[in-house]
């Protein structure tokens, strides 16, 4: 298996979520989790109930796929420190090698296809 094309798919896909992450929210320097930017939050000086519901509607959205996308970064992560540990490709589950098919399709993939959640 090429892990070094693995590699730079998961450096891309690395980057363009740390990208995405930060345009959406800020990254606690000491745990590493991350949060939607205050200025995304709901406000109360906002008067209009109307306003006020759709502000606090895309705070829930931003939050909902903030949450989404630190896990993708996060998997991504792992998959990029068991590359560097030599163990990239197998599977968490059973130990087998992950399909080249599935990695081709998500790179940071934990399981082989059988093991799929």
């Amino acid at each position: 298996m090429d892990t070094q094309h693995f590699k730079i798919k998961l450096e891309e896909e690395k980057n363009i979520l740390e990208s995405e992450l930060s345009r959406l929210g800020i990254q606690d320097p000491e745990t590493g989790e991350w949060a939607v930017r205050m200025d995304e939050a709901p406000s109360e000086e906002t008067s209009d109930p109307n306003n006020r519901g759709d502000r606090d509607e895309e705070f829930g959205v931003a939050e909902n796929t903030l949450q989404i996308l630190e896990v993708q970064y996060k998997n991504v992560l792992h998959a990029l420190e068991k590359i560097e540990q030599g163990t990239y490709g197998t599977c968490e589950v059973s130990g087998e090698m992950i399909e080249e098919d599935r990695l081709e399709a998500e790179p940071a993939a934990r399981t082989c296809i059988s093991h799929i959640n």
